[in-house]
């Protein structure tokens, strides 16, 4: 058997909210079946892309059971309210009771939360309204800083607790911090994720203008028809714990993450045009950090957009560092073509996808693929 060493951390709660799927076990089945999550934008809904990866009743919060009044909980940005209940449900999954549910309430264990958060959607829409609009709950409700840091307060947790804007990779952001986090021994245990949703006009129009939008409503990845991305929205939370602990607490493991990195890097195309070198780096990187030959990977979950330009330079960094000494082929998919380009949550999207499949010692369909 092989030794267990500090780097390694286990994720033994996973909570998410994604198009057609409230939790993970109907995310699982969604996976499985291989099921086209995308669709019209529904009648209630008067602002967003007319077709995506929506989640229903993003209205509904029990604000009673987070200890907010109800005028409260209808002038925060739903995205706080969302990750409230994956940090509740995550902690849940874990076996985990949370310290401020207990009575007295419990700190012995040292909680963080990292949470990765990308859109501001609501705050556009208080702010089309106009000063009028303000109240004394708009600074905390609308901040996104204060998406991290109400989970912590209204559960009782003590750690670290930061949100990270860092665009498309803010959730593996967060998952990278978290698990350093726990490394270094700034806490116990982590709550890593992050949450995004779509309700103002005006974002969809900044995509719609950046030209990054697939008019066909699908996500075609690595595909000759790829020719742009869908939204989707919604979010997840895995809970970390250093693996060592989590066999001595008897935990269920989902999977182990064994290392990763963080890099950045645009190509010559301009700001937002990825380069395939830095992306190569990375995946070294990560590689390097884990002790884990390439050879050795059976499965990548892509970021995989479906877009011209960025496709065939994923394409390109993957191949650089899998392709030069495999006797096996490397097998690759993406969620986007399930339920949608998450954007701030893509990459938790991606993570839970891929824990799920370890878990179950499956790996799912990747759909709207038919010639490279």
């Amino acid at each position: 058997m092989t030794a267990v060493t500090h780097r390694q951390i286990a994720i033994v709660g996973i909570a998410s909210r994604m198009p057609n799927s409230s939790g993970a076990e109907e995310f699982w089945r969604l996976l499985q079946a291989g099921v086209d999550a995308i669709r019209d934008r529904d009648t209630d809904r008067p602002f967003g892309p007319d077709r995506g990866g929506f989640v229903s009743g993003i209205d509904e919060f029990d604000a009673d059971f987070f200890r907010m009044s109800p005028r409260e909980a209808a002038e925060t940005d739903p995205q706080q309210r969302l990750a409230l209940e994956l940090a509740w449900q995550g902690l849940e999954d874990a076996g985990i009771v949370a310290p401020q549910a207990t009575c007295p309430p419990a700190s012995p264990t040292t909680v963080a939360v990292f949470l990765g958060v990308m859109a501001a959607d609501y705050a556009d829409l208080v702010a089309m309204g106009g000063a009028r609009g303000i109240t004394r709950h708009t600074l905390t409700g609308l901040a996104r800083s204060m998406i991290a840091n109400r989970v912590s307060h209204l559960l009782g947790l003590h750690g670290p607790s930061i949100t990270i804007d860092t665009g498309q990779s803010s959730s593996l952001v967060a998952v990278h911090l978290a698990c350093e986090s726990l490394r270094r021994g700034e806490a116990d245990i982590a709550l890593a994720g992050g949450v995004h949703l779509h309700v103002s006009p005006l974002s969809t129009a900044a995509v719609e203008a950046a030209g990054a939008l697939s008019p066909d409503g699908r996500c075609f990845v690595f595909d000759e028809r790829a020719n742009g991305y869908v939204r989707g929205e919604g979010g997840g939370v895995v809970v970390l714990k250093p693996l060592a602990r989590a066999i001595e607490d008897g935990d269920h493991v989902y999977a182990v993450i064994e290392g990763s990195a963080v890099a950045t890097g645009s190509g010559d195309g301009g700001l937002t045009v990825p380069s395939a070198t830095a992306q190569a780096r990375a995946i070294g990187d990560a590689l390097g950090n884990a002790g884990i030959a390439p050879a050795q990977v059976q499965y990548l979950e892509l970021h995989g957009t479906g877009t011209r330009v960025g496709d065939p330079i994923e394409a390109a960094a993957v191949g650089s560092v899998y392709g030069a000494s495999r006797e096996t082929p490397l097998a690759v998919g993406s969620v986007k073509t399930n339920i949608g380009h998450l954007e701030g949550a893509a990459g938790i999207a991606g993570l839970i996808k891929t824990a799920l499949c370890i878990d179950n010692r499956e790996l799912v369909p990747s759909l709207n693929f038919v010639r490279p």
